[in-house]
């Protein structure tokens, strides 16, 4: 699938890009748990889209990175589509940038 193509409140997304852009992963409290989420931009030949970094995920990707997102969902926040691997996605580091 090219990132082009998806729509928001899809599922069953698997998209390969490139981290173009990763900011500061901040901290949340929910349920009383804690956590950490962090947005990222990656992009294909088609064009770009958000993707949003949950937990361990942050950690792995980095800018320069391909990544596959297998599974993931889109949502739409501020009216821009934005990804994630969700609660059944996977995200894996295809290619380690440089």
């Amino acid at each position: 699938m090219n990132i082009n193509e998806i729509q928001s409140n899809q599922g069953n997304i698997t998209i390969e890009a490139k981290i173009i852009s990763k900011e500061e992963p901040r901290t949340f409290s929910k349920f009383g748990k804690e956590g950490r989420v962090c947005n990222a931009t990656v992009a294909d030949s088609t064009g770009e889209i958000a993707l949003t970094l949950w937990n361990d995920d942050i950690d792995k990707a980095n800018v320069g990175d391909t990544i596959k997102l297998e599974n993931g969902w889109c949502s739409e926040f501020k009216d821009q589509k934005q990804v994630s691997a969700g609660k059944f996605g996977k995200l894996e580091v295809v290619t380690a940038g440089k």
